[in-house]
């Protein structure tokens, strides 16, 4: 499995989810930020996974940008899964869910059902045991 991270952050909230991430997928993961994203990142990936926060009940405009640039079946054999860092308790739309559904137009498959994070604020901090929480998360990626 060739696993790639690629986030958008705007507080280091997503992040630092990212990384997380990325290191549970092992230490050889990339994770990248969306705005340094080329073609040539997807070579061989098997295994992707996108977060943004949301911002305006959707996913970051740098987010949107590069997921718009997607052509279809470019991540055919490709197996996806998403996450969104989101204020605790107000409901202000999803972002991994539409993240998912550009992913799913490119051709790829769900490896896991669109998650969240959840930060304190605004600008956060992330709720306490979110990192771990995203840590887990990540494991079963991996085995699925």
């Amino acid at each position: 499995m060739k696993a790639l991270v690629v986030f958008d952050s705007n507080f280091g909230n997503t992040k630092l989810v990212a990384e997380a991430i990325g290191r549970s997928l092992g230490d050889q993961t990339p994770v990248i930020p969306v705005t340094a994203m080329t073609a040539e990142h997807l070579r061989g990936v098997t295994l992707l996974v996108v977060g943004s926060p949301i911002n305006g009940w959707r996913p970051s405009e740098k987010t949107g940008h590069w997921l718009s640039q997607l052509k279809p079946n470019q991540l055919r054999n490709v197996s996806v899964a998403t996450f969104d860092t989101r204020v605790s308790l107000i409901i202000h739309g999803d972002a991994a869910k539409q993240i998912s559904k550009h992913l799913l137009d490119a051709g790829a498959t769900l490896a896991a059902q669109p998650t969240w994070f959840f930060v304190e604020g605004k600008e956060g901090p992330l709720r306490p045991g979110e990192l771990a929480r995203a840590k887990a998360w990540a494991k079963t990626l991996m085995s699925g």
